[in-house]
């Protein structure tokens, strides 16, 4: 209801192409109303109480003529270039002091007037005193060209300065790329590292299996070679052990032998069997025996004592050569 009465009273204050909100005690612009009436190209907000503009009011673009003169206003809102068709600005006795960057775009802009404001010494000693018609016209064009001048500052600056934050991201990038490099260059490093210890370890388990292989080959050989020495001496050894044993059986025939002459010749002598014919040779060969060692007695006795005598020479002798 209240926006329907506004809208109202709005249209009670239009007239023509025309909207008179002067002296109407205002403390905002009323810029939803004011986009309803595109028609509206002439707003006057004189003698109010306006101490800003919101973000909205650069959407009129439908704007030809706005007088904004005797009211509070302290800053202009950064967007106001988007009013493409504005041409005459007044905004005498107000308290601003700079103007926005944008407000070099406004290229319809044909009169301005920027009395009584506190402005900076630059935008002052460019918008002049704009006592009349031609000064309000020459501060439009002067002021415009020292916010264009701005605005040029302001994109060289702002060039420079997405230069240089170019140059820092390349520089960081550049960076990153360094790490990532060091980075993939330390893994590369440390897998090739990892792989030389694996194959140290194989070459190693290798080297290891090969000398045990090698341990247990020169064993076996060893032993091998023991077993054929032990082979070889068991056959030297064993191979006189058929000779010992013909020789100590010839032996042993022998001696059964002679025992068994032995006692054939004592069973033949001094037993009754002497009578017999069997034993007549045997006695006989008995006796003669006996007499053939009473003769060797003497030769043997004899041999005995030349063998004594030359075993007493040889140790005189060589006790001799000792000394």
């Amino acid at each position: 209801m209240s926006k329907n009465s506004k809208v109202l009273n709005l249209k009670d204050k239009i007239s023509g192409n025309e909207v008179d909100l002067s002296l109407c005690n205002l403390t905002e612009v009323p810029v939803r109303e004011l986009a309803l009436f595109t028609k509206a190209t002439v707003v006057d907000l004189s003698c109010n109480n306006i101490t800003s503009l919101p973000p909205e009011f650069c959407n009129l673009t439908h704007l030809v003529k706005v007088d904004l003169s005797k009211n509070q206003l302290t800053c202009l809102p950064d967007d106001l270039g988007n009013l493409t068709s504005l041409q005459h600005l007044d905004l005498y006795n107000n308290k601003l002091t700079s103007l926005p960057v944008s407000f070099s775009q406004l290229r319809s802009l044909k009169w301005l007037d920027l009395k009584d404001n506190p402005l900076e010494p630059g935008l002052a000693k460019a918008a002049g005193d704009c006592l009349d018609e031609k000064q309000c016209k020459q501060c439009a064009t002067k002021v415009l060209q020292h916010m264009r001048a701005i605005q040029d500052d302001v994109d060289r600056a702002r060039e420079k300065r997405l230069l240089k934050e170019k140059e820092q991201e390349k520089k960081k990038e550049a960076k990153q790329r360094e790490r990532e490099a060091r980075e993939k260059e330390a893994r590369k490093r440390e897998k090739a590292e990892e792989k030389e210890k694996r194959r140290k370890e194989y070459n190693a388990q290798v080297a290891a299996v090969a000398a045990r292989e090698q341990q247990k080959k020169k064993s076996e050989e060893k032993k091998k070679k023991n077993g054929q020495a032990a082979d070889k001496k068991v056959v030297v050894e064993s191979a006189p052990k058929p000779r010992h044993s013909l020789l100590g059986l010839m032996f042993k025939l022998l001696l059964l032998l002679l025992l068994g002459l032995a006692g054939v010749a004592a069973a033949c002598r001094f037993t009754d069997l002497r009578k017999e014919a069997l034993c007549m040779p045997v006695n006989v060969a008995v006796d003669d025996g006996l007499s053939w060692a009473k003769e060797q007695e003497g030769v043997v006795r004899q041999l005995v004592q030349n063998l004594s005598s030359a075993a007493k020479e040889f140790l005189e002798s060589t006790q001799a050569s000792k000394n």
